[in-house]
């Protein structure tokens, strides 16, 4: 199961597949996709489109879909199984930045090729982010949020705010837009927001920033070229964040059928990440967690589900994300099964982790189709997810990013 640091070859290269596949139901036979360099040059189909010179790799026992995209996970959230709670470890900055590496391997693993990180604690994520792109590390595409910004309130007994790497960065409602241009210039693509109480075993979903707060830290991000995702566990922050323009929302449950309209309407993103909490509950023990902390996780669980039901009935945009942490990554695609149960075809499911991922992203024109110009993100994988979505999710074999073999898991014939 290996992760090959490698660079695109120097000169093209023809992919022949068993067929193609696309979320939009595309399906090429006998597919033949020419790269050079980083990007996809033609996509066709038999002999005939095999060029003149090109090196072939022979890839025909599999099919080719595009490479995946997470929109939430926390990339330098590592921790060991066998020392989960990981008691008296501090980590500094360059620590955390080898610890990753884990984490960056096992995502690509899953066929997931471009990831956006919602959180990370001293600029990690820039550091990971800048590192891969420099061919220093391999890893998935990134795009990051530096802090997330989280409400200034009181210690016990009147100390100072708590501060949390799991919270972000700190901020009064007076500083909301001057910390939304901290984040810009430290690097950041996009901003996050913590728009609620609720993570990790907490469900609460309380709204933490009023409705104005909020709009400002919309406009503060879109004023920068940024766009800007909102975490509320709660349908009151979730409403609000829809209503501030933010372009995502992540994990909000419960919301009423006439706020999913509007949502629909606004065209907002919604990321249930609802596989996250079976990862807390299963590794309750691990974590430290209490039976009734598992219980809420459970209900919460279940509350998620039936919003993203109505969601899709509704036709609110979804786009996969994980909420990865700690030693869920290479499980990062198992969102997409309760996206199923969710009601979703496995087209419209693939979708999620593809083409809609690209457009929240703002990189449908480079990223989550196997088409000309696009990167030369693909994925081989033993069967059609198009037909079943295991396919996606258990039965990766090989991947490319950016027209380097990063990963290559087939079977020797």
């Amino acid at each position: 199961m290996a992760v090959q640091a490698q660079t695109a070859p120097a000169h093209p290269v023809a992919l022949r597949f068993g067929s193609l596949v696309e979320a939009s139901g595309r399906v090429v036979r006998d597919a033949v996709i020419v790269v050079d360099g980083d990007r996809i040059v033609s996509v066709g189909a038999g002999d005939r489109a095999v060029p003149k010179g090109a090196t072939v790799r022979d890839l025909r026992p599999y099919t080719a879909m595009p490479g995946m995209v997470d929109v939430h996970t926390h990339m330098s959230f590592w921790r060991s199984r066998e020392n989960p709670l990981g008691t008296g470890v501090t980590r500094n900055k360059d620590s955390v930045v080898m610890l990753a590496v884990e984490n960056l391997r096992k995502t690509l693993e899953t066929g997931v090729t471009t990831v956006r990180d919602l959180g990370a604690s001293n600029y990690v994520d820039i550091a990971l982010r800048d590192s891969i792109n420099k061919g220093v590390m391999v890893g998935p595409r990134m795009y990051v949020v530096g802090y997330g910004l989280s409400r200034a309130t009181a210690g016990r007994n009147g100390g100072p705010p708590a501060r949390s790497p799991a919270t972000g960065r700190i901020v009064d409602t007076l500083d909301i837009a001057e910390a939304v241009r901290t984040q810009v210039a430290a690097g950041a693509d996009w901003i996050k927001m913590y728009g609620s109480t609720g993570t990790y075993a907490n469900v609460t979903g309380r709204q933490t920033f009023t409705d104005r707060e909020m709009q400002v830290a919309v406009d503060a991000a879109h004023a920068l070229g940024r766009r800007i995702a909102i975490h509320s566990y709660g349908d009151t922050g979730g409403r609000a964040a829809m209503r501030a323009g933010a372009e995502s929302v992540e994990h909000v449950s419960g919301m009423a059928d006439v706020t999913l309209a509007e949502w629909a309407r606004k065209g907002t993103y919604y990321v249930p990440t609802i596989d996250h909490n079976r990862f807390y509950a299963e590794n309750a023990v691990l974590l430290g967690y209490t039976p009734e902390q598992v219980a809420g996780l459970d209900s919460f669980r279940l509350l998620n589900l039936e919003t993203a039901r109505r969601a899709v009935k509704a036709g609110v945009k979804i786009a996969m994300g994980s909420d990865a942490v700690y030693w869920m990554f290479g499980e990062n695609t198992r969102e997409l099964a309760w996206l199923v149960k969710a009601g979703m075809t496995p087209a419209q499911a693939l979708a999620s982790a593809t083409t809609g991922g690209a457009e929240l992203l703002g990189l449908s024109d480079k990223i989550g189709r196997i088409a000309p110009g696009y990167y030369a993100d693909i994925v081989a994988v033993e069967g059609n997810p198009l037909n079943d979505i295991d396919v996606a999710i258990n039965k990766v074999r090989w991947v490319m990013k950016g027209g380097a073999v990063v990963v290559d898991k087939r079977t020797p014939r």
